[in-house]
C-alpha cells in the first residue's frame, strides 16, 4: 500500500533518479526506477504509479524518452560538452585556488549524471595546476558586485609575490569599481584610482583586506576617455595586456604566418594589405596601447616588425640593444 508521503514525493524522486542514473545509453525500466526509489529514498510504490508519474513528467514538458529498453531524460540544462568547457575554464583559471576549483568542478559535475562524473578525471589533477593561494577571491567578487550596485568606493591591499613565494602587501588602494574583466587567463578589477586619477586594472587574486566605503564612486562617464562608458571591443583588442595608456595607430610589417595571431589578439577590424616590396609579408594597421604593443611585439619579434610610430620603434630598438648586452 502506498503511503501518503510516497505519493507526494514519488514524482520528484523519479525525476531525480532519471537525472542521476539515465541517459540514451542507460535507459531505466520501471523495475529499475522502483529499485532506486526503495534503495535511495526508502519509497515503495507500484509499477502502475511509476508509469503514471512518468506520464505526468512528460506532460510537464520534461524531455523523457520511453521505449522497450526503458525511459531516460533526453535533455538537460547543459550538454556534457558544455560542462566540459566550464570545467576546463575552472582548471585553466589561475586566479581560483585549488580548493575552490575542486569544489566548483564537483558542483558542475552535479549538473549531469553519474556517468559524466565517472569520466571526469580533471578533479583529481587540480593540485598539479598553477593556482593562486589567495582564499579571498570569491568574497572579493561579492564585495565588488555589492559596491558596483551601490555606487560606492572600495579600498584594499594590493599584494605581490616575494622570493618566499608568498603574497606581501605593497600599497593600499582606494578606487571606484566598474567592472571585472577576464584577460589572458587572469581576472582583473577595472577601477578608477582616486589617488592617481586614472583607470587601473588590478589582478583580483592579488587583492586582500577589501572593504566597501561609505563614499560615492566616481561616475565612469566623468573619467577622461570613458565619456561614453566602457567600450568592450576597445578593451579587448586595444589593450591586450590591460595597460591604461591611450590606444593609437600602430603600423606593422609581418609575415603572412603571423596574421592568425594578429587577428586572435586584435580582432578582424585590423587593416591588412600585402606588402608591395616584401614578398610573403603583409602591412598591418591596428589601434592599440603602445605600452602593450611593446610587450606584444617582443613576443613575436621573429615575425613582426613595428614600423610606426617612431617612438615605439625606437623603444623596442633600445630594449633589444639592452637585451643583447645582457646576453653577450
Amino acid at each position: 500500500m502506498e503511503s501518503l508521503e510516497s505519493k507526494k514525493l514519488a514524482l520528484l524522486r523519479i525525476l531525480q533518479i532519471l537525472q542521476e542514473y539515465s541517459d540514451a545509453d542507460h535507459p531505466l525500466t520501471q523495475e529499475d526506477i522502483a529499485g532506486h526509489l526503495e534503495k535511495d529514498y526508502g519509497l515503495v510504490i507500484e509499477r502502475k504509479a511509476i508509469g503514471r508519474n512518468l506520464s505526468l513528467l512528460k506532460e510537464a514538458d520534461f524531455d523523457i524518452v520511453s521505449g522497450h529498453g526503458g525511459s531516460y531524460l533526453a535533455a538537460r540544462d547543459f550538454e556534457n560538452s558544455e560542462l566540459h568547457l566550464l570545467i576546463d575554464g575552472v582548471l585553466s583559471s589561475r586566479h581560483i585556488t585549488a580548493r575552490h576549483s575542486k569544489d566548483l568542478i564537483k558542483r558542475i559535475c552535479g549538473l549531469s549524471n553519474r556517468y559524466f562524473k565517472s569520466g571526469v578525471k580533471s578533479i583529481y589533477s587540480v593540485d598539479d595546476w598553477n593556482k593562486t593561494d589567495n582564499q579571498a577571491l570569491f568574497y572579493n567578487i561579492e564585495l565588488i558586485d555589492e559596491a558596483i550596485q551601490a555606487g560606492r568606493q572600495i579600498s584594499y591591499d594590493y599584494n605581490k609575490y616575494g622570493a618566499d613565494k608568498k603574497l606581501h602587501k605593497t600599497v593600499r588602494h582606494t578606487v571606484s569599481p566598474y567592472q571585472m574583466v577576464l584577460s589572458n587567463q587572469r581576472y582583473y578589477l577595472m577601477a578608477y584610482s582616486e589617488r592617481w586619477k586614472n583607470m587601473a586594472f588590478h589582478k583580483l587574486d592579488r587583492i586582500t583586506n577589501m572593504e566597501i566605503l561609505d563614499v560615492p564612486a566616481t561616475p565612469i562617464r566623468s573619467v577622461p576617455g570613458y565619456e561614453n562608458g566602457i567600450d568592450y571591443k576597445k578593451l579587448s583588442t586595444g589593450l591586450p595586456y590591460l595597460f591604461t595608456d591611450e590606444p593609437t595607430r600602430i603600423d606593422l610589417l609581418a609575415s603572412e604566418d603571423a596574421v592568425d595571431q594578429l587577428i586572435e589578439w586584435f580582432g578582424k577590424d585590423i587593416r591588412i594589405n600585402k606588402s608591395a616590396t616584401d614578398p610573403g609579408k603583409v602591412r598591418v594597421s591596428i589601434i592599440a596601447s603602445p605600452n602593450a604593443m611593446e610587450h606584444w611585439a617582443m613576443q613575436y619579434i621573429h615575425s613582426v616588425e613595428v614600423v610606426s610610430p617612431g617612438f615605439l620603434r625606437n623603444k623596442i630598438k633600445e630594449t633589444l640593444k639592452e637585451a643583447t648586452e645582457k646576453y653577450k
